[in-house]
């Protein structure tokens, strides 16, 4: 299986869980070596310490059995049962015994104990179906089982010790997830800033502290922010001059001709240069002109679309088929969103005539799919080449061998592309259902 399977995307989408991953596998490793290593080593001292304890416990149990009179031996017994945990039994040859389970200190613990007590010492795990640890020793021509309990002989248990490593390891990861989130945490809000800038939100400056790295790439960020603020602050400086310093001369110019001798004829041509001059110039102006997220309220897109409808329906070239979803509600800055439909009908009315006539038919659909308001125009026209429709959004660009000829500068799609970017949205261009025409979908 590979990680590029969906249930492992988020392996591999985020820094915040690859750094815990990687976190939680380095100290799950370090403790698998550290745990091996401690119970290789302590082995054999363990064996040792222990075995000391069991000899210990069975020579003095003999001497006091030895030494003490025959009639107290019962309540010695009893004693010793009762408070150290000490059982003596005697040793049948008819006796049921298990050997004692097979573990690494297990075996190394018999051998020391035969190593003081004897060769012909036997050891069980069960004797006569009960559990215990059994040492068996002789006093004169008796043979005797001690029974102690399993407690006092393995008390470090495997289970114990994973218990421990398992606290161990859980207040690591939880270490693990504040490093990860300490790590993570400064790269998450220059992401955020950046979407926001991205946006046309302002966004108050990051803080230049922490690490080394951290500090200059805020600091770095902070500057490119300064930088872009200040660019934007010279173009609508620009703008504003550019329209000032060309429209000016324009309306004189226009003013002009209305006044010179001319004929109807003359006039009416120098009249449309004029205009078309105009609308080029308003489109450079409206490419060019910066976002601003402030500007964004709720806007009805219905009651938006029929007033667009209702201006194109004058127009006599044009003809408009709608289906209009009531009501939906989109953010966004009302003038720009009427300028994308606009654009978008202007362009059907002046490159997707129907063949054969001089008429326009355009179809506009506005629905809703999942909650996302979605606005569908579609044309009648030649259409575009599959392989050309991607250069239909580059600026200055216009399909005039598939689309005829007209006037305008080609930043109509580029336009109506950019301020869907500005409001989140999405910009797809095809080719009609019956193959010709263009078919333009948006996606707020």
């Amino acid at each position: 299986m590979h990680l590029t399977d969906k249930r492992f995307n988020w392996l591999h989408s985020g820094l915040f869980w690859r750094t815990f991953l990687l976190l939680a596998i380095l100290m799950m490793t370090s403790m698998t070596v550290w745990i091996s290593s401690y119970r290789l080593l302590e082995r054999a001292p363990r064996a040792r310490q222990l075995a000391a304890q069991v000899v210990s416990i069975v020579t003095i149990t003999r001497a006091a059995l030895t030494h003490s009179a025959p009639d107290l031996r019962r309540e010695l017994l009893f004693d010793l049962a009762s408070n150290e945990g000490i059982r003596i039994y005697p040793l049948e040859r008819s006796d049921r015994v298990d050997p004692v389970p097979d573990s690494e200190i297990g075996l190394a613990l018999q051998e020391n104990i035969r190593g003081t007590l004897g060769q012909n010492t036997r050891f069980a795990g069960d004797v006569n179906d009960v559990a215990g640890f059994w040492i068996s020793f002789s006093i004169e021509d008796d043979a005797y089982w001690l029974m102690l309990e399993r407690d006092r002989i393995e008390n470090f248990t495997n289970l114990q010790l994973l218990g421990w490593g398992a606290s161990v390891f859980g207040l690591s990861l939880l270490g693990a997830l504040f490093i990860s989130g300490l790590i993570n945490q400064p790269l998450a809000r220059l992401t955020a800033a950046a979407r926001a800038i991205a946006k046309g939100k302002q966004m108050a400056p990051l803080p230049e502290q922490g690490p080394t790295e951290i500090r200059e790439a805020n600091r770095s960020f902070n500057q490119m922010v300064d930088d872009l603020n200040q660019i934007e602050s010279d173009r609508a400086v620009i703008l504003a001059g550019i329209s000032h310093d060309l429209r000016t001369p324009i309306t004189r110019m226009q003013l002009e001709i209305e006044m010179a001798p001319l004929s109807a004829e003359a006039r009416q041509g120098m009249s449309d240069d004029i205009a078309q001059m105009d609308a080029i110039i308003g489109q450079f102006l409206d490419y060019a002109r910066p976002a601003d997220a402030n500007s964004f309220s709720s806007v009805d897109l219905s009651t938006l679309l029929h007033d667009c409808i209702g201006q194109a329906e004058r127009l006599p070239d044009v003809s408009i088929t709608s289906r209009i979803a009531n009501p939906m509600q989109v953010t966004g800055n009302q003038t720009d969103l009427k300028r994308v439909v606009n654009n978008l009908i202007e362009n059907a009315r002046r490159y997707g005539k129907t063949a054969g006539t001089d008429i326009a038919e355009i179809d506009i659909h506005s629905y809703l799919d999942s909650g996302k308001p979605i606005l569908e125009i579609t044309d009648h026209g030649a259409g575009v080449p599959d392989a050309e429709i991607d250069r239909l959004l580059r600026p200055f660009t216009r399909m005039d061998a598939a689309r005829g000829q007209a006037n305008g500068a080609g930043l109509g799609l580029a336009i109506v592309q950019r301020i869907i970017r500005r409001h989140g949205g999405q910009l797809q261009l095809s080719r009609g259902k019956d193959g010709r025409g263009l078919a333009i979908r948006i996606i707020f």
